[in-house]
């Protein structure tokens, strides 16, 4: 397993350091299907419980990642997730077609009975390159009444113990709310007690079943981040966030060079944040293509085979790469060209995915450039 995950870091340290994402995203993730078995409280997707007709077929789903691997090299990172991929009967075919593709192929499967250890087995021998799967509480009762659906967290353990069993590099995902942040660090807690190599939390936007969820504080947002900060000088697996991308403001801000060698933080992914369609780009389960799933502004489908294009050139995903078109204080922000605001929230709470992002609590101190924090080695996805 030591192997895999070098491997994957040192492949993610290079597209990290190659990938200009004007010309190429960082991630491209395919929602495989809409359906999922669970009727979690924040799902953007206000996911359903059967398949649509309207999916991308299979062969549908290789024109598309042949789209992706047309980016160029190193090619964007794709993610399959859904809904719940494991609905998919072709997961196997698409996972293999993309791997000898050239991609790294991960998968986000529900916690659900579904992903059994064969299963997962037969993905790994496809190709898959990693594992994602969601936790939100530190117990079964807190994780389950978030996902409403009981025994998920139950599901989710054996996932954990089935990826870590074959191998596989294992990815856990955590939501931020008010009803999940009195038991972050008792989650930060659980999650140290797997063997996983990225803990990626999750911060809320306000959109489909989420609607119905409060957010924090912009003020507890900070909170936290200087709280994931301070975690990712003593875990051995790397944090990032979504929709925070002012993560890399408290990672500029608050690096003390006095902890010595020995105590610096784990790998940064990208110079940057990953942003709505900077670094980043959504296609749905009918091929729609969004700057996030998160952003729902469709600028095209891939079924028409120009997913490269609408990402490189499509006025709102040039817009949503250019610092300088954002408005309030993340256009005022020193910070705004290596954090650039969470654009699906600001879209979210304004109607403006150029506003200003309102879960931020920084007040720029001046309108002056700022130097994208050195890259060191980066574990991917």
């Amino acid at each position: 397993m030591t192997a895999v995950i070098g491997r994957a870091a040192s492949e993610g340290n290079a597209r990290a350091m190659a990938v200009d994402f004007e010309r190429a995203p960082f991630l491209v993730i395919w929602e495989v299907t809409r359906a999922c078995a669970l009727a979690c409280v924040h799902c953007r997707a206000d996911a359903i419980a059967r398949r649509d007709p309207r999916e991308l077929t299979t062969e549908e789903g290789f024109r598309l990642i042949d789209q992706v691997r047309s980016f160029g090299t190193p090619p964007p990172l794709l993610v399959l997730t859904g809904g719940d991929p494991m609905w998919r009967r072709d997961l196997a075919e698409l996972v293999r077609y993309g791997t000898a593709a050239g991609l790294s192929v991960a998968l986000t499967p529900s916690g659900t009975a579904m992903p059994t250890r064969k299963r997962l087995a037969e993905l790994k021998d496809a190709g898959l390159a990693r594992v994602a799967v969601s936790l939100d509480g530190p117990d079964p009762e807190t994780h389950d009444a978030f996902r409403r659906v009981r025994g998920s967290y139950a599901n989710t353990v054996k996932i954990v113990e089935a990826v870590a069993e074959l191998g596989l590099p294992l990815q856990i995902n955590t939501t931020v709310s008010r009803r999940t942040l009195p038991t972050l660090r008792a989650m930060a807690e659980r999650v140290a007690d797997f063997p996983l190599v990225l803990w990626a939390v999750f911060f809320l936007v306000p959109m489909g079943r989420g609607l119905g969820l409060e957010q924090i504080s912009a003020q507890e947002c900070e909170e936290v981040l200087e709280f994931l900060d301070e975690l990712s000088y003593r875990v051995p697996f790397g944090i990032k966030t979504t929709e925070a991308p002012h993560f890399r403001r408290i990672q500029a801000t608050r690096h003390d060079p006095s902890r010595g060698a020995g105590a610096s933080r784990r790998p940064l992914r990208a110079p940057r944040a990953v942003n709505d369609g900077n670094g980043f780009v959504f296609v749905d389960h009918v091929g729609d293509v969004c700057p996030s799933g998160f952003l729902p502004m469709p600028r095209g489908n891939v079924r028409d085979g120009r997913l490269v294009a609408t990402y490189r050139h499509d006025d709102v995903f040039r817009g949503l790469r250019d610092a300088d078109a954002l408005g309030g204080r993340c256009g005022r922000c020193e910070f705004r060209a290596v954090c650039g605001g969470s654009r699906s929230r600001a879209f979210a709470k304004t109607g403006d995915a150029f506003a200003e992002d309102p879960l931020c609590a920084y007040q720029p101190a001046a309108a002056r450039p700022v130097a994208a924090l050195p890259l060191v080695q980066g574990i991917a996805p």
